[in-house]
């Protein structure tokens, strides 16, 4: 039986065999071929892209997944694959909707972005500027959680550190495991707003100094989104409203889902010991559509689709503009698009999780694709979020790649991760 936690059991094969790598050798590479979308659910003028999505979300494999490639300017593949629910009783749509998590904090980051734009911010300002709880951070440097040794923190923690996750916020991490437990008695995640957050946050040392280690999560990401509230005097939810969501006509997305509309939000699984794809063992799983943090989080709470994402990432591309409007200046999204961990104390400008790639303002910058295991070009920018949703944005071949499914990856027996195989596939259809 597919057992199926809060909700119907229904029959599913069992799911112990895995697709793997070898789908890959039979795709036959095609062209690309510009298409308009059709109704109800694809578009798949990429055949090979289509081959392997429909193989990826078969009986052995996930349970849907939405793609969309555009190329310059062009949606060139649209489809939605599998099932929308994991009883699979609602085909997976185009419009589907997904929990994006950590590729809210891109568009966190073109919102602060903006306000640098308009002279409100700057990179190299002091985050205590803005935000004087941050002014008296001091630095773990030895002891216990119960009697910690501090010191002053010697380098200023700044708005550029935000963007780049090199903060030094205890976030976790081998030998910082003290630190962190400090970061946890004052129940940061639990905080009602923003603001909230950050006064929790600055009464936590720091794990490191600031530069000098690059280290994701989601505490950057929150206080550059608290930012965006004191540097714009609006909720960050109505500045991005106001600024990026409606501009951009991206109607399917916020931190909630309008309950007329929930039925459209895909189930958000995961694997249980047996190997069966079960629902999350998350409030929102239960109730999709509601909010995924208490706080409006700049980190990981919005919901989206595809499409929505696709103009956003589109706009990026054109250099922040969008049918004649002006969300960024041109030289802020290449300044964004450039790997900014060469301006810290780094001792290599890379990331914690590849050589093979920098960070950028709000994203992931690919230093050398084929230490990556990618085909794209230098340069191209993008990130992902924690089920299994996924964008890049290559300049050089004027290509956006959105890749949406809603899997929250588990233990060693999991799913293959598919976002690297369906990038080069998309690759290889844009080759002339």
């Amino acid at each position: 039986m597919y057992r199926f936690q809060g909700g119907q059991a229904g029959t599913c094969p069992r799911r112990r065999r895995r697709f793997g790598a070898g789908v890959l050798l039979m795709l036959v590479c095609g062209s690309a071929v510009a298409c308009a979308p059709a109704e109800p659910a694809a578009s798949p003028c990429l055949p090979k892209v289509d081959r392997f999505l429909r193989e990826a979300t078969g009986a052995q494999g996930y349970a849907g997944a939405v793609a969309l490639v555009m190329h310059e300017g062009q949606v060139v593949h649209a489809a939605g694959y599998g099932w929308q629910d994991l009883a699979h009783t609602r085909p997976m749509q185009r419009d589907s909707i997904f929990r994006i998590y950590s590729m809210t904090k891109t568009v966190a980051s073109v919102a602060a972005l903006m306000l640098m734009d308009e002279g409100k911010l700057d990179l190299d300002d002091p985050v205590a500027r803005h935000l004087p709880e941050f002014s008296r951070l001091q630095l773990f440097v030895g002891g216990s959680a119960d009697a910690p040794q501090l010191r002053p923190v010697a380098n200023t923690l700044t708005v550029r550190h935000l963007f780049t996750h090199t903060s030094g916020f205890a976030a976790g991490g081998e030998g910082f495991e003290a630190a962190t437990q400090l970061l946890d008695r004052q129940h940061v995640r639990d905080a009602a707003t923003l603001a909230d957050y950050s006064v929790r946050l600055a009464r936590v040392p720091l794990a490191s100094e600031p530069g000098t280690r690059f280290r994701y999560d989601s505490t950057s990401a929150e206080v550059l989104s608290r930012l965006v509230e004191v540097a714009s005097g609006m909720p960050f939810e109505t500045f991005l409203q106001q600024r990026i969501f409606t501009p951009l006509d991206m109607r399917d997305t916020g931190f909630e889902v309008p309950g007329p509309q929930r039925g459209r939000v895909a189930d958000l699984a995961t694997m249980d010991a047996q190997g069966d794809l079960v629902l999350a063992d998350e409030a929102h799983a239960r109730h999709p559509g509601i909010a995924l943090r208490p706080y409006r989080s700049g980190a990981g709470g919005l919901y989206s689709s595809a499409a929505d994402y696709a103009r956003f990432a589109q706009m990026l591309l054109d250099g922040g503009e969008y049918h004649g409007m002006h969300l960024l200046k041109p030289g802020t999204v290449a300044l964004m698009m450039r790997n900014q961990l060469v301006h810290t104390a780094l001792p290599r400008p890379v990331t914690e999780f590849s050589d093979a790639e920098g960070f950028g303002l709000g994203g992931s910058v690919l230093l050398d694709p084929a230490g990556k295991g990618r085909t794209a070009s230098a340069g191209a920018f993008g990130w992902s979020g924690a089920a299994s949703t996924y964008y890049t944005i290559d300049p050089a071949r004027k290509v956006v790649a959105i890749l949406m499914l809603q899997y929250l990856p588990g233990g060693k027996d999991d799913l293959p991760r598919v976002s690297t195989p369906f990038y080069n596939l998309v690759d290889e259809a844009m080759e002339p």
